[in-house]
């Protein structure tokens, strides 16, 4: 017999198995001896009180059924034939690999076009940044094999769910590697150090199915014919033909403006712009375990998600990373842009975060001559701004949490896990008032939530930018092609139309399926 039993126990008997075999022996009324198999298929962490519980649901063979099988098959990726319909994706984020990977699913062959290198030449690639201070701006923590997310923590929880199966991503994440936690837990997540092996692993499964996946291509221009997009041109002048899902990811500012010089329709659209907070990731755990001794032996480093509204915009955390480390995700020189990340053990001793406020076009003044290229022009006119004060270098401006809030220089800072290093420096001041003021009233109402929080050991580090693509590429939504432009389906982050590594993917996979019911439809 197969039962799923749902339970709420201490971290330590979900940790440990013969405990939680008992538990579960316990709940069905038998002896444990006939228990043949266990597995926990939902996991989640409830600290909302004194007493930290972890929820669970462990499904259970006994009787006649000896083991618990996986509830899904894997996805079997046939080879596609030469002759099968070409599409040409620009981009290798989540977005344009799992577009692929659809694509191959339903006998579309596809060419993948990156402009930066493969997963692994792009360690070394940002290698160089931090202890250089060399950024390839074809090449580094946003563009490349992965996309911003393969060396930006991996974390795939989203709350998207109504776009897409999850699951489906999920499950083609661990088929290619993956470790099988990622679909249990209510926040899956799987590691800077372990991602790239997946991504490989994805783009072999492209490869060996007849697809094309070429690093080093950058895409300089659409081919449009008659209203139709029928390829795109190269950096080294080859036309690539097929219709073209554009995948570019958030930081992608030289298509828009290719795109908007070439009267492609765009539109500016609103993003968030902040800090990244570091704390000691002790001072976290005891703060939402409620615990002086922290986390313990079998809870994992602790996070937090804040949210309030200031004067009507949102202020709140982004991208938090427990047990990791903030690193510089600039993708051009002459700009200054932070990140975080964490490894899968989330070992390192800082918890870092986003902490962003929402901005609507018009918000801050002196850019609205720039048409739909508004919001990119503050964000690089900021970028630049915190590059200027750090010397042209990447050391980057930072100032303690409390010393924000009162409006004071930090005469000295703690140590801190960027790279690159950091000096003292008044983001008070060189965040537009509208950010600043913001966040502000934002720490201090996230430290009346969680008392200890707005505290001198945490850090300030600028600039955070690239919380989302600062344009958006309209739609038609039904047909999910470019409102003017026939076979073009702008997909992703780089679009506007996703916020994480999961629902780009579901984004990406959606636009091949679109491109699949036109070309059935057609015949």
């Amino acid at each position: 017999m197969i039962e799923d039993v749902s339970l709420r126990v201490s971290p330590k008997i979900a940790a440990l198995r013969p405990l939680l075999k008992q538990r579960v022996a316990g709940e069905l009324h038998i002896n444990e001896s006939e228990i043949n198999d266990l597995r926990i298929v939902r996991r989640s962490i409830d600290a909302r009180q004194r007493n930290v519980f972890v929820n669970l649901t462990v499904r259970v063979a006994f009787g006649d059924d000896s083991e618990v099988k996986p509830d899904y098959e894997p996805v079997v990726f046939s080879h596609v034939p030469d002759n099968a319909p070409c599409i040409v994706i620009v981009g290798a984020g989540p977005a344009g690999l799992f577009a692929a990977l659809k694509a191959i699913e339903l006998g579309i062959r596809p060419v993948l076009l990156e402009r930066g290198s493969d997963v692994d030449s792009r360690r070394v690639e940002l290698a160089k940044i931090s202890r250089e201070g060399v950024v390839d701006p074809d090449s580094n923590y946003c563009f490349g094999e992965g996309g911003a997310g393969a060396y930006s923590d991996g974390k795939l929880y989203t709350r998207s769910k109504k776009r897409g199966n999850v699951d489906s991503i999920l499950q083609l994440l661990h088929q290619h590697g993956a470790s099988s936690d990622i679909l249990v837990d209510a926040h899956p997540h799987i590691g800077s150090d372990k991602l790239p092996e997946v991504i490989k692993n994805i783009r072999n499964t492209i490869i060996n199915c007849g697809g094309e996946v070429r690093f080093r291509e950058k895409v300089t221009d659409l081919i449009i014919d008659n209203g139709r997009a029928v390829g795109v041109e190269t950096a080294s002048g080859e036309k690539v033909y097929g219709a073209v899902i554009l995948s570019t990811g958030h930081s992608a500012r030289d298509v828009y403006r290719f795109l908007y010089k070439g009267n492609v329709d765009i539109e500016a659209k609103g993003l968030a712009i902040g800090v990244r907070l570091e704390h000691p990731q002790k001072l976290i755990d005891c703060l939402q375990y409620h615990s002086k001794e922290g986390r313990g032996r079998f809870l994992p480093a602790a996070e937090y998600s804040y949210v309030t509204q200031v004067d009507g915009r949102g202020v709140y955390s982004f991208c938090m990373c427990p047990g990791g480390v903030v690193v510089p995700a600039m993708s051009a020189p002459g700009q200054s842009v932070v990140n975080g990340m964490s490894a899968s053990s989330r070992a390192s001793q800082w918890a870092n975060s986003g902490m962003v406020v929402e901005l609507h076009p018009g918000d801050i003044s002196g850019f609205e001559n720039e048409g739909a290229l508004e919001m990119l022009a503050l964000q690089e006119s900021l970028e630049t701004r915190f590059f200027e004060e750090s010397g042209e270098t990447l050391n980057a401006p930072a100032q303690r949490m409390t010393d924000f809030i009162n409006g004071k220089d930090s005469k000295d800072l703690p140590k801190s896990s960027y790279p690159a290093g950091v000096h003292s420096a008044r983001l008070d001041q060189l965040l537009p008032k509208e950010i600043s003021g913001r966040l502000k009233e934002g720490f201090k109402s996230f430290n009346r939530k969680c008392p200890g929080f707005l505290t001198q050991e945490a850090i300030m580090i600028g600039l955070e930018s690239r919380t989302s693509s600062p344009v958006r590429i309209p739609r038609d939504k039904e047909s999910l092609m470019h409102v003017k432009i026939e076979d073009l389906y702008p997909a992703g982050e780089g679009a506007g139309y996703a916020g994480g590594i999961v629902s780009a993917a579901i984004d990406g996979q959606r636009c091949v399926e679109a491109y699949y019911s036109k070309i059935n439809a057609n015949r």
